[in-house]
């Protein structure tokens, strides 16, 4: 996350507010954890939530129950050079949040803080950190320092070692409903069916429709959304998706298969789990989720590849839809 283009005062998004009311109590009776993990579906905001926390315990002269963006801690966050705030994330070129990093994050846990009261250190995504930054994450999570807030955000808990799940505060976070991503989006669009096109290309999550919305000329991220999503829709033929995917990296292309695999899931209306289509479905669901675990931990498939056989593997899928009537010939 780039925290210089973010506003200077840090809300949390509207349909985090019963989370944030927790916190926000917990704070005031000194109960926050010193180890928290922040559990959200992708693009829904749980990394937004962990900065308008760590932005309010900077904050010098809280308002309103949120950071006042004014004060020194305020513009030292916002401006990612504060010495008490650390925000741990992949590097450029990488996947996984590496050892280094983390011991990085470790010293900065054992120093008294410079500015204030708090020091906080964000983990995003905490899934990111391979065993041995995760081993030695572990010293500051079971020996605490005073004022120290270590705060992981992760859509796929379990993809963090349990040892370190143990050791945090767990707090699962509601997701958007429909209306609620739309109201949120028309403040940026400005006009509602503009927000309710983002938001069904972005399937229904409502942060990635809005980089879309603030980037229309990512349009290599909006061709292979919509490849694949006209690839299951009988739009594009295999061969032309195999030539439009071949150009995206690995990982965007499994993001863009995966959910247009489950898209085409719920399609299906509820047929029944044991029809073929629903398992090959499935299966391919769960190729597509084991890839990109594959992938998460440093591999490297070869993006024309990987387009040919995925694809191949979805055409075959819509070959047995067609022949069996569950989707039109």
């Amino acid at each position: 996350m780039d925290l210089t283009r973010l506003p200077e005062i840090s809300p949390p998004l509207p349909w985090h507010a019963d989370a944030w009311t927790r916190l926000h109590q917990q704070l005031g009776d000194q109960r926050l954890p010193h180890a928290l993990m922040l559990v959200g579906l992708d693009y829904s905001g749980a990394d937004r939530l962990a900065l308008a926390l760590a932005r309010l315990l900077l904050c010098h002269s809280p308002s309103g129950g949120l950071n006042c963006g004014t004060c020194h801690g305020c513009q030292l966050s916002a401006s990612g050079t504060h010495g008490d705030f650390m925000w741990l994330a992949p590097e450029e070129g990488s996947r996984v949040i590496k050892i280094d990093q983390v011991r990085q994050a470790v010293d900065l846990a054992q120093q008294t803080a410079n500015f204030g009261a708090h020091k906080v250190i964000i983990f995003e995504p905490a899934e990111a950190m391979n065993v041995a930054a995760a081993n030695a994450l572990l010293k500051s999570l079971e020996e605490p320092s005073a004022g120290t807030h270590l705060i992981l955000v992760c859509s796929r808990p379990h993809g963090v070692p349990a040892t370190i799940r143990s050791r945090c505060q767990m707090l699962k976070l509601a997701s958007p409903t429909a209306e609620q991503s739309l109201a949120w989006l028309d403040q940026l669009t400005g006009d509602r069916q503009s927000s309710s096109d983002l938001l069904e290309l972005a399937d229904g999550k409502p942060l990635l429709a809005e980089a879309m919305c603030r980037n229309p000329d990512d349009k290599d991220q909006h061709v292979a959304r919509l490849t694949c999503r006209s690839l299951f829709q009988g739009k594009v033929s295999a061969a032309e998706a195999t030539g439009l995917l071949a150009g995206t990296s690995a990982p965007e292309m499994i993001e863009h298969l995966l959910a247009a695999t489950q898209g085409f899931i719920r399609r299906l209306n509820g047929q029944a789990l044991t029809s073929p289509v629903s398992r090959e479905a499935f299966l391919l669901l769960d190729e597509l989720g084991r890839l990109r675990m594959s992938v998460e931990g440093g591999a490297n498939p070869n993006p024309q590849l990987l387009a040919e056989v995925m694809v191949g593997k979805v055409d075959q899928l819509l070959g047995l839809a067609r022949a069996d009537g569950t989707i039109g010939a």
